[in-house]
């Protein structure tokens, strides 16, 4: 079972790809599930915002861990996101995760309906209780509508089960506070690309990366000179990324960039599920020239 103490590094967000006739394509799946492999990464994240969790189906949710914790087949953990507006659908979709094969589970607070802290406290606890593997809190403010306080997240910290943060949070100050204030061997994670060397620095402990799941190299890579020690090195091939990792984040939404540059290397993207738009021909240039600037195409 994977501990706060040992799920560190790079952990690809990973799309859900889409067959043209809109289906899950489990095939596509697994094949950009055995690349990020390959290419070194620790974890896998999936059904996130990323994979477009909210416009799967409950049985879709379970097909994609399902393929994916048989497809790593103990090479990697697959830490499977069960974000749900009420803590009873988060509980079940917690479950069915754990019976698909996952080694653990990352959620948000509930979404739409604005929540007192104690209300997301109480709703994480409760997940916590009700399955045997270990739970990830995912703060994400801007999408969910209801931020969790650094107080809050360090109390979270200390609940039996709760092993880690991704902390998707652009205030990289209420990241210094959770790492000054949460207890020894928690996973304290960016969800952030472009905060990845930075968070490093202050004492994160890796990254959930939508980057990475496109550039999983090159993301492992930065991560590793940092731990070795190489930190000049690893702020230059930060900044080498950024140009990429600007369009995996808010801006023109991440997910069609992501699959379109999954696309352009060759790998089963496939659309993105309705109503999400598909990207400009425009913004399709662009993603192919930073593709093109980092060696890539």
């Amino acid at each position: 079972m994977i501990t706060g103490t040992t799920l560190r590094g790079v952990f690809p967000a990973i799309i859900t790809p889409f067959t043209d006739d809109d289906k899950v394509d489990l095939k596509g799946l697994e094949r950009i599930a055995d690349y990020l492999i390959q290419n070194g990464i620790h974890a896998i994240m999936a059904t996130g915002g990323t994979g477009e969790f909210c416009h799967l189906l409950r049985e879709e949710k379970r097909d994609v861990i399902a393929a994916l914790s048989s497809c790593s087949a103990g090479r990697v953990p697959i830490i499977a996101g069960t974000s749900a507006c009420s803590t009873r659908e988060a509980v079940i979709l917690s479950q069915d995760a754990e019976a698909a094969g996952a080694a653990a589970v990352i959620a948000t607070p509930p979404y739409y309906f604005k929540l007192p802290e104690q209300a997301i406290i109480d709703h994480y606890k409760q997940i916590a209780r009700e399955i045997s593997i270990p739970l990830v809190v995912y703060n994400n403010p801007l999408y969910t509508g209801n931020e969790l306080s650094p107080d809050a997240i360090v109390h979270l910290m200390s609940v039996n089960n709760i092993i880690g943060l991704k902390q998707s949070n652009s205030d990289m100050g209420q990241l210094v506070d959770i790492l000054r204030l949460a207890p020894a061997g928690r996973s304290i994670c960016t969800g952030i690309d472009s905060q990845f060397y930075p968070a490093l620095s202050i004492g994160a402990v890796g990254i959930y990366s939508t980057a990475a799941a496109v550039i999983p190299a090159q993301m492992v890579e930065l991560y590793t000179l940092f731990q070795d020690g190489k930190h000049a090195e690893a702020r230059d091939l930060h900044m080498k990324l950024q140009r990429l990792n600007t369009y995996f984040e808010y801006d023109p939404g991440y997910v069609a960039p992501c699959k379109e540059a999954l696309r352009l290397l060759g790998l089963p993207a496939g659309p993105v599920r309705a109503p999400l738009p598909e990207l400009s021909d425009s913004e399709r240039t662009l993603i192919r020239e930073a593709l093109e600037q980092l060696g890539l195409l």
